[in-house]
């Protein structure tokens, strides 16, 4: 008899956005060979915050440079690894991040293409329901933030 091997992982990203005009733009990757919209995000490291992972996450995947505004929330969901051996709990800590500096060209060989969107835009491409989520929670509190 075949045990399962059950294991906790963490991860962190970001949406990471900003102003072009009165427009609010987000930056996706594109991953894999379906070649899915999604935000980035990435294991954290051992001794790594994940704040400090989430931003490394985005300079790596995204290519820019970005202001880590505030938690948005965590997600997490279940899957198996390993040829079905490993079932693995995994957390996703996602945080607001302003645009400081960086170009989306700039990103790391993992990424098929990383791109500015409009933050509707955003929410349609995304390929996951919960970071589709993570870009309308992200939205109030931009709104929310310029209202004040």
């Amino acid at each position: 008899m075949s045990t399962i091997d059950t294991r906790a992982q963490v991860s962190a990203g970001g949406v990471a956005y900003r102003w072009k005009g009165e427009t609010i733009e987000v930056a996706l990757i594109s991953v894999g060979e379906s070649a899915r919209w999604q935000l980035p995000k990435g294991t954290v490291g051992k001794g790594e915050t994940t704040e400090a992972a989430a931003m490394r996450e985005v300079r790596e995947e995204a290519g820019i440079h970005v202001e880590l505004i505030q938690p948005i929330d965590t997600i997490d969901y279940w899957f198996y690894a390993g040829g079905g051996k490993n079932r693995v709990h995994k957390y996703v800590h996602f945080f607001l991040m302003q645009y400081l500096s960086g170009d989306v060209s700039d990103h790391d060989h993992e990424v098929n293409e990383a791109r500015w969107f409009e933050i509707g835009e955003a929410e349609e491409a995304l390929a996951f329901k919960s970071e589709k989520e993570m870009v309308i929670k992200a939205r109030e509190m931009i709104d929310g933030s310029r209202d004040a």
